[in-house]
C-alpha cells in the first residue's frame, strides 16, 4: 500500500507544511526522488528519519521550496513597475509599504529597493520580505551573491549598489535598512496588512487551484485600496474580479476601491 497520503498528513501535523495544497504530481516526484536517494523504502520511514536528523530535514524543506531567483528577473516587467506603477503610487503615498512574498534568496526585495532608490530617491518605503525556508532567508539577510544572480543588472547599478570581492557581490548596507526578512507560510500564517504593493512571482504555479484561490484572496485582503499585486509571467489571474482585482497592466492587478454608501 502506498503510504504517501498518510505521509502528507504526518508532515502537516509535525512540520506544519500542508503539502496536499501543492500539485501532487510535481510534489510526489520530488519527495520520492529524495526518499530514494537517501535509501528509505517507505514514506513513513523517511518521515521518521526527517524528524530525527536536522540536516535531512533541511534538505527536505530546501527541495520542496522553489528557490530560483535573480536581480531584475524579466526586465520588461520591472520597466512597467518603474514607469507605470510606482509614479502613480509615490504621487499619493508619503511612504510605500511593500511585501515581497516567497522572496527566496532576496534578489527580488533588493531589486525593489534598488529601483526605488534609483528612480524615486526622495520616496520613503518599507519592504517586508518573507519565505517559508529559513536557509534562503539566511542568504537573503547576508545579501551576498554570485555574478550569475546579477546578469540582468546593468554594470552601472552593480558598481553603485554592490561591493565586489572576487566573484562575490555584497549589497549596499543602506538598501538593507529598508528591508525586513521574516519566515512566513503563505498557506498558514496571517498576512501583513495595508500593503501598497505585493510581489509574488513564479511561485503559485506549484499550488493547487484551491490553494491559489485562498492565497489570492489573502493578497486582496492584505492590500490597501488601489494597491497592486505583481505576479509572474505564467500566473495570470483569469477572473480577477473574484478577488476584487482589476487588470492594471499585464501581470499587475489593482485592488478595487470599495465605495461606502
Amino acid at each position: 500500500m502506498d503510504d504517501y497520503n498518510p505521509f502528507l498528513e504526518k508532515v502537516h501535523q509535525t512540520i506544519g507544511l500542508d503539502l496536499s495544497l501543492y500539485k501532487e504530481t510535481q510534489m510526489k516526484r520530488r519527495i520520492t526522488t529524495l526518499r530514494d536517494k537517501r535509501g528509505y523504502r517507505s514514506y513513513i520511514q523517511y518521515l521518521e528519519a526527517l524528524l530525527k536528523d536536522e540536516i535531512l530535514l533541511k534538505e527536505f524543506t530546501d527541495r520542496l521550496t522553489i528557490n530560483v531567483s535573480e536581480f531584475y528577473r524579466n526586465p520588461k516587467r520591472w520597466e512597467v513597475l518603474e514607469k507605470n506603477i510606482f509614479p502613480e503610487m509615490v504621487s499619493r503615498k508619503p511612504k510605500i509599504k511593500i511585501w515581497s512574498a516567497a522572496c527566496s534568496t532576496g534578489e527580488e526585495p533588493y531589486s525593489l529597493a534598488i529601483l526605488l532608490h534609483e528612480h524615486f530617491p526622495q520616496q520613503n518605503f518599507e519592504i517586508i520580505a518573507t519565505d517559508i525556508d529559513d536557509n534562503v532567508l539566511k542568504t537573503a539577510t547576508q545579501g551576498i551573491y554570485q555574478n550569475q544572480s546579477l546578469k540582468e543588472l546593468p554594470d552601472r547599478l552593480k558598481n553603485k549598489y554592490f561591493k565586489r570581492t572576487g566573484t562575490l557581490y555584497s549589497i549596499n548596507s543602506k538598501l538593507k535598512q529598508h528591508i525586513t526578512f521574516k519566515r512566513h507560510n503563505l498557506l498558514a500564517d496571517p498576512y501583513p496588512q495595508n500593503m501598497d504593493l505585493i510581489v509574488c512571482r513564479n511561485v503559485l504555479i506549484y499550488f493547487t487551484d484551491k490553494a491559489k484561490n485562498s492565497i489570492y484572496q489573502g493578497f486582496s485582503d492584505s492590500l490597501s485600496a488601489n494597491g497592486i499585486l505583481f505576479v509572474g509571467s505564467t500566473e495570470q489571474i483569469f477572473t480577477p474580479q473574484q478577488y476584487d482585482f482589476e487588470l492594471e497592466e499585464t501581470f499587475f492587478y489593482k485592488k478595487k476601491q470599495t465605495i461606502s454608501l
